[in-house]
C-alpha cells in the first residue's frame, strides 16, 4: 500500500516510522502534506518520502497515493476524511474519527457508496493482547465479567495544553483520551452501557479536563472510567470476574496481563508486539483494501459509532458549548 500522510505531528511521526519498518510487507510512504511546506519537506527527508506538499489538496491529486493516514486536529477529521474519499483515496483516520456520531455515519456511508475503505484509527483493538484476551472473556474462562476499571491521565502544559483543550480544535479530555477508556470498555463488555453517571471539571477553555464515569451495563455489570488532562495517572485497567481478577498494567499499549485466580497463584500472559502496535491496524487496512471491503470486520463502523454516540450523550449532559462544526 502506498500511503500519504496529512499533518506532521507526533502521531504522524510514529505512523511514518512504523510504515518504514514494514517495507518488506509492501507498505510504503509515498507523500506527506502540511500547511507549512518546509515542515512537509523536513518530514519527507526524515522518513525518505518521495513527495512533500504544502497543501492537503495537492497530496490528494497525487495518483500514486492509494491510502491516506489523517493525523490532523480532531475538529478537522470530518472535513479531511470527506476530502480523501471524494478524491478516491482509502482512509485511516486518527481517533476520534469525528466529533459527532452524525458526521461519522455520513462518512461511513460515503465510503460504501464510493467503494472505498475507511476506518477510525483505534489501533489498540488490533493488538496481540486483545486478540488473546477477548476470546477468553467471551468464553467465560473466569466466569462472568462483573466490573471493569480503567484510568488514563496526563499533564499537558504550554502550547500543548492549548491544543488539547481549545474547543475550536475539538478539545477536552473525553474526546482526546476518554475515547481510549470507553473504547476499551466497549471491547471487554461487548456493548454500550444502559445508564451512566458522571462527575466533570471544566477548565479555562470551557472544555472538560477531568471526568469520572460510573457505567451500568446489562446483567448488573458495572464499570468505572477516569480520564484527565492535567492529572497524572497510570494507564491501568482491571477486570473483575467471578473467579479471577485480570490486571492490565498499561491497557493502551499493553504487552502482557496478569491473572489472579481465586484461590490460585497469579500468572502472567505475555503478548509482545512486533514493532510498536501500529503495524496491526496498518495490516488490517491493506488486507481489507485488497479484498475490496469498505470497512473492517474486526473494528466495525458500529463499534466506532457506539463509542461516539456515548461521548455525544455524555458531553450533551454536561451542556458543553462547542464553537466548531466539523469544518462544514
Amino acid at each position: 500500500m502506498k500511503w500519504g500522510i496529512l499533518s506532521t505531528g507526533t502521531i504522524a511521526n510514529k505512523f511514518a516510522a512504523t510504515v518504514n519498518m514494514m517495507l518488506n510487507e509492501g507498505e510504503a510512504l509515498q507523500a506527506v502534506a502540511s500547511r507549512d511546506l518546509t515542515k512537509a519537506e523536513q518530514f519527507a527527508v526524515t522518513y525518505e518520502i518521495p513527495q512533500a506538499y504544502g497543501s492537503y489538496e495537492e497530496l490528494l491529486c497525487d495518483p500514486e497515493v492509494e491510502a491516506v493516514y489523517i493525523a490532523t486536529p480532531n475538529n478537522l477529521h470530518y472535513q479531511h476524511t470527506k476530502m480523501c474519499l471524494e478524491a478516491g483515496k482509502h482512509v485511516l483516520c486518527e481517533k476520534p474519527f469525528t466529533t459527532s456520531a452524525k458526521d461519522a455515519r455520513e462518512l461511513y456511508q460515503l465510503a460504501e457508496e464510493r467503494n472505498l475503505f475507511v476506518m477510525e484509527g483505534f489501533w489498540i483493538r488490533f493488538l496481540p493482547l486483545y486478540e488473546t484476551l477477548l476470546p477468553m472473556i467471551h468464553s467465560k474462562k473466569w466466569g462472568e465479567l462483573r466490573h471493569a476499571r480503567v484510568e488514563y491521565g496526563f499533564i499537558a502544559e504550554g502550547q500543548r495544553r492549548t491544543r488539547k483543550f481549545v474547543s475550536e480544535l475539538g478539545g477536552g479530555a473525553l474526546l482526546d483520551i476518554g475515547i481510549y477508556n470507553l473504547g476499551f470498555l466497549y471491547m471487554v463488555m461487548g456493548h454500550s452501557p444502559k445508564t451512566y453517571t458522571s462527575t466533570v471539571r471544566f477548565n479555562e477553555f470551557g472544555t472538560d479536563e477531568f471526568s469520572v464515569l460510573q457505567l451500568q451495563y446489562p446483567g448488573d455489570k458495572t464499570a468505572h472510567s477516569l480520564q484527565a488532562i492535567g492529572l497524572k495517572t497510570d494507564r491501568n485497567a482491571a477486570l473483575f470476574f467471578d473467579r479471577a481478577v485480570v490486571y492490565l498494567p498499561d491497557f493502551q499499549s499493553a504487552t502482557s496481563f496478569t491473572v489472579e485466580p481465586v484461590g490460585e497463584a497469579p500468572y502472567e500472559v505475555k503478548c509482545p508486539m512486533e514493532i510498536n502496535g501500529f503495524e496491526y491496524e496498518i495490516r488490517e487496512v491493506t488486507r481489507c483494501v485488497s479484498e475490496g471491503k469498505s470497512h473492517s470486520e474486526i473494528f466495525r463502523p458500529e463499534d466506532s459509532l457506539a463509542v461516539l454516540e456515548l461521548m455525544d450523550e455524555i458531553r450533551a449532559s454536561w451542556d458543553m458549548k462547542f464553537s466548531f462544526e466539523e469544518g462544514k
